[in-house]
């Protein structure tokens, strides 16, 4: 099914997302509290390295006061201006996170991941490391727990029933199988990559590479054989040489289980082989750019509709942060409506930044789009 990204939305990212001065001075003053210049500085560089704007390729320090730059100029602005009077309701209301707050929120994340070890795979592919984290998180629940502190928000089941009535697309599914596998690694073009960087590698021809690489991978998939050779002996020992022979650490540790997948959630040699089989039948060896794999089918499913008793949880949690998000949205409004702000430095005011992008669409009209585009 299409799956409710309860996850990926936290509530501040929705409200959040939808010079001359020294860096230690302050460019807006916010009800007596400074933003400085150093900190809107280090916002737009992690702004900027985070969004379409670097995929992009825009080199904001080329192109200053550019139409790109104004756009995440005044986003971050705006970011930073919320985050300030969030943190001043936070305080006034004495609401605290603690230590154990944090921890259960990392151990729920961790619970729905799967495993620790994706956690941190996950984490480390996206360059946070864990005191970024957790500091993230604290942040998050402190807006948390003052949305909660602000209204009471109840779905009843006939909210959850009425949604999923009107949304069964969000709740197919394709036809899935669960399989185990063992990888055994082989890559040649990391092979030859490896052995060219490699002192050995730098004295032989392209030729005696390219031999070299071949005998890796005629070694692998012999490797590969004698454990397909060992499991046809006995099916019942494959979690058992998955554990000790897989090269996918993270499956190996479930006895090779990948779970149910979509066919295309896999590369396509392992896709197709895996839904050509029958459950409790093992694969001949099966070669995917990660290397060479022994796959065994354990269940299939038919494509269908996730009944509404196994989701209900699920769309009223959705249901219910959708509706906080609206409560935070209308608080950081009347917050802001309310705020004393005033812009030390004027080239930082939304006004200001707003007429030099007229200018700018002024003579491009079809920048207006980039900039739709750019606010959602």
């Amino acid at each position: 099914m299409k799956k409710l990204k309860l996850l990926a939305t936290t509530l501040t990212a929705t409200v959040i997302l939808s010079g001359c001065l020294l860096n230690n001075d302050a460019i807006i003053t916010i009800n007596n509290d400074k933003i400085t210049k150093a900190q809107y500085e280090k916002a737009f560089e992690a702004a900027a390295g985070n969004s379409m704007f670097s995929q992009m390729g825009i080199d904001f320090k080329k192109e200053p006061d550019s139409f790109m730059y104004l756009i995440l100029k005044e986003r971050v602005i705006n970011e930073l201006t919320i985050k300030t009077l969030l943190d001043q309701e936070v305080k006034k209301r004495h609401i605290k996170v603690t230590n154990d707050d944090v921890n259960n929120e990392i151990k729920s994340i961790i619970d729905k991941i799967g495993s620790k070890e994706k956690f941190n795979e996950i984490l480390k592919q996206n360059g946070v490391s864990n005191a970024q984290l957790k500091k993230d998180l604290t942040d998050e629940i402190k807006v948390r727990k003052l949305v909660d502190s602000l209204s009471v928000v109840a779905i009843s089941d006939t909210d959850a029933k009425k949604f999923y009535d009107s949304n069964k697309d969000k709740f197919r599914y394709p036809d899935t199988v669960r399989a185990s596998h063992i990888l055994i690694s082989a890559n040649p073009e990391e092979l030859k990559a490896t052995l060219s960087a490699s002192e050995e590698g730098k004295k032989l021809t392209q030729d005696e590479i390219t031999k070299k690489v071949d005998e890796q991978m005629a070694a692998q998939k012999t490797k590969a054989e004698k454990l397909l050779a060992e499991i046809k002996k006995d099916k019942s020992q494959f979690a058992k040489i998955a554990k000790e022979n897989s090269d996918d650490t993270i499956s190996a540790k479930e006895g090779g289980d990948l779970g149910y997948f979509g066919a295309e959630e896999m590369v396509s040699p392992f896709s197709k082989a895996a839904f050509s089989m029958k459950p409790n039948t093992i694969s001949e060896i099966v070669q995917t750019p990660y290397g060479y794999h022994i796959i065994m089918v354990t269940d299939r499913k038919k494509a269908g509709v996730e009944p509404f008793d196994k989701v209900k949880s699920e769309i009223k949690l959705y249901l219910e942060n959708q509706e906080k998000v609206k409560v935070l949205q209308q608080f950081v409004e009347t917050l802001k409506k309310n705020a004393k702000i005033v812009y030390n430095d004027p080239s930082f005011s939304p006004e200001e930044i707003q007429k030099k992008v007229k200018e700018h669409t002024k003579n491009n009209p079809a920048l207006m789009d980039s900039q739709k585009s750019a606010k959602e």
